[in-house]
């Protein structure tokens, strides 16, 4: 299993549009075989930044399943509009340290 990671950007004053937009691409992005999993979180002292992790089955599912997919299209679409600029992914393989908080889930 890997992490896909990305910091997301949002242009000032779109939040709470991205926030709902993102909520109509998870289950897009939720049916690509592989997917394990998805968190977002909103970052404590920074409107507009975000911190993206997936769960994949391997980098394949995500990059060459999900992207070259009618859902990635959409996704596209929903969420293009409120990123500045456009994130940077990076995946992430199994972990070194695994402790604590269960293991970060």
């Amino acid at each position: 299993m890997i992490v896909q990671h990305a910091i997301l950007r949002i242009r000032q004053g779109v939040s709470d549009g991205f926030e709902t937009a993102l909520r109509d691409a998870i289950p897009l992005i939720a049916a690509s075989p592989g997917f394990r999993g998805i968190e977002v979180r909103p970052a404590c002292e920074t409107v507009g930044f975000y911190l993206l992790r997936v769960l994949w089955d391997d980098i394949a599912s995500h990059r060459d399943g999900f992207h070259k997919s009618d859902r990635y299209q959409q996704v596209r679409e929903l969420l293009l509009p409120f990123y500045e600029p456009w994130p940077d992914v990076s995946y992430f393989g199994e972990p070194l340290i695994n402790e604590g908080e269960a293991a970060l889930a």
